[in-house]
């Protein structure tokens, strides 16, 4: 069982549901799950609630995730997102704590202690690599493979796997130094082969097999309801070796949990006033208690005997139990008072870039912004065009989720046909859309975005990008929808000859028993048109230098 890949355990679980196949990618895995649960939480028992989250997760995808090239890529995503979503349950408690912790971090941190530094951002920078880097990455420091070992996973040589690597180390000290962490090349990778993973409870890994495996035929109808996936073609995966699929997946895990977030975190939204107000009833009281006490000074001689003595012990009390208060109030005013500052700032940056802004952005709830003032960096232009573009992915969540219901609601109202134009959808909205908000939208026809299948004929996406780099794109269905991001997304040719090389994926898989094209070059014999081979060009041109280090 150890000589099996973890894409042969899964297939071997999902088609024979082998419990041992299970266990086994549980035991590989579990301390990389773990630790980045805990580097997130800082609590051990949520980590483990999270972990055992990710890999039921895991076994209700398993089928899917059985062709990913590297299982700890999408274990690493999904761990943080569902560390973040655990976060923002209980977000209330958890802000102060992570403000404290932050502070403690910055008025304690020794230059000389590089993982003390390194350890409150590494999950996040590593979320900012490209998929490939942060794949190789995790492989080489996390799991500590061999480049060899590398190379055997990847398809690629010891030579390009080990380049890799380095690449993706530099890319990391920059984003490291960016949050004003500075540490050599040689130094990060001794601290996270180190430091980065750590060993989860002894029971743990157990405790997590035998609840998933006990729930798998419970949960197989919720693993048949799935968000659709937005699947690539295998062309694209032979060019560039699935690091595409690692964003389109977090990006779909994204959209298919933002509502449910914003919903755990309306406690949040609320708390700024109630706030306010107890602060204010504690000094009304305070004062209140306290010239009472004045009055009773003045009236009662030190040697008179009766109730008015009786009245000034309790206002002494009193007192003294409302000024012990005062600071635990006043410390989480100032926290607030600090976020609100921040949310101030993000608006006020919104203003000052006002071609960065969309229309969209209408559709936030305070709560969306204080969620994107905490995250937000504010440090350098390049720090504000990424907090700009999410601030926009959040409106464009919001509009989707809104779309795609309106959208189910009108194809079930209308015999399945799909809207001739947006403003049908209007009465299925269930709030007032600004025209302006739809003029960004259109219908296209599914053809035109390969990647992103919602299962119809048609979806709705949008007209042009503000940011080609950082906006994804993003494609809604009746009932379903999910963005996608990579260097050509936005290219209507590129697009086109995805969809026209797919005719040339389904001839070489019936040629050879439904497998699919290891490497580009085996469908070339297939390419039997003009628009094929000029569509085969094109996506070799376009990734020409990944396929070559893939």
């Amino acid at each position: 069982m150890n000589d099996l890949s973890d894409q042969q355990l899964l297939r071997d679980y999902s088609q024979n549901h082998c419990e041992s196949a299970f266990a086994e990618l549980v035991h590989r895995h579990v301390n990389l799950v773990y630790s980045v649960a805990l580097r997130r939480l800082r609590d051990p028992y949520q980590a483990q609630d999270v972990t055992q989250a990710v890999f039921a997760a895991l076994a209700e995808n398993a089928t899917r995730l059985s062709r990913h090239p590297v299982l700890s890529g999408w274990l690493h995503c999904t761990a943080r997102n569902l560390a973040t979503k655990a976060i923002r349950s209980d977000a209330r408690r958890r802000v102060r704590e992570q403000e404290a912790a932050a502070m403690h971090e910055l008025l304690t941190a020794d230059s000389g202690n590089a993982w003390t530094a390194i350890e409150p951002h590494l999950d996040a920078v590593l979320g900012e690599l490209n998929a490939a880097d942060r794949e190789a990455v995790l492989l080489r420091y996390f799991e500590r493979k061999s480049a060899t070992e590398m190379s055997g996973l990847l398809g690629i040589t010891d030579e390009a796997a080990q380049k890799r690597v380095n690449r993706a180390v530099e890319r990391l000290r920059h984003l490291f130094a960016k949050r004003g962490v500075s540490v050599g090349a040689g130094g990060l990778a001794l601290v996270m082969t180190t430091h980065a993973v750590q060993a989860a409870p002894a029971s743990l890994a157990t405790t997590i097999s035998t609840t998933v495996l006990a729930g798998s035929t419970a949960t197989t109808s919720t693993a048949i309801a799935f968000t659709k996936s937005i699947a690539m073609t295998t062309f694209q995966k032979a060019l560039i070796g699935g690091a595409l699929a690692v964003a389109i997946g977090s990006g779909l895990y994204e959209a298919s949990q933002a509502a449910q977030l914003r919903k755990q975190n309306l406690a949040l939204q609320s708390q700024e006033n109630p706030l306010r107000q107890e602060n204010q009833d504690l000094q009304s009281k305070l004062a209140s208690a306290t010239n009472r006490l004045a009055g009773l000074l003045a009236e009662v001689s030190p040697h008179q005997p009766g109730s008015n003595q009786t009245e000034l012990l309790k206002l002494r009390g009193e007192v003294s139990r409302l000024r012990e208060q005062l600071p635990e109030f006043d410390s989480r005013a100032a926290l607030m008072k600090s976020w609100l500052q921040r949310e101030d700032q993000l608006k006020q940056m919104v203003k000052q870039h006002p071609e960065k802004a969309i229309p969209e952005l209408a559709l936030l709830s305070e709560q969306d912004w204080l969620n994107a003032a905490k995250d937000a960096q504010f440090s350098s232009d390049e720090d504000v065009r990424h907090d700009l573009a999410n601030l926009r992915h959040t409106g464009e969540n919001i509009f989707a989720s809104l779309a795609s219901t309106a959208l189910k609601q009108f194809v079930e109202a209308n015999n399945s046909q799909f809207p001739s134009s947006l403003s049908d959808l209007l009465p299925y909205f269930g709030q007032n859309i600004d025209a302006a908000i739809l003029n960004r939208w259109q219908i296209v026809s599914q053809s035109n975005l390969p990647n992103q299948n919602m299962g119809g004929q048609y979806v709705i996406t949008e007209k042009t990008p503000v940011d080609t780099d950082l906006d994804n794109r993003w494609a809604i269905g009746p009932g379903s929808y999910g963005n996608s991001g990579g260097p050509n997304i936005w290219d209507t040719d590129y697009n086109n000859s995805v969809a026209t090389m797919q005719a040339v994926e389904k001839a070489y898989a019936a040629d050879h028993g439904g497998q699919h094209p290891t490497d580009p070059s085996q469908l070339q014999p297939y390419l039997t048109t003009p628009e094929q081979q000029a569509a085969y060009q094109k996506l070799m041109q376009a990734y020409g230098t990944n396929a070559a280090a893939h």
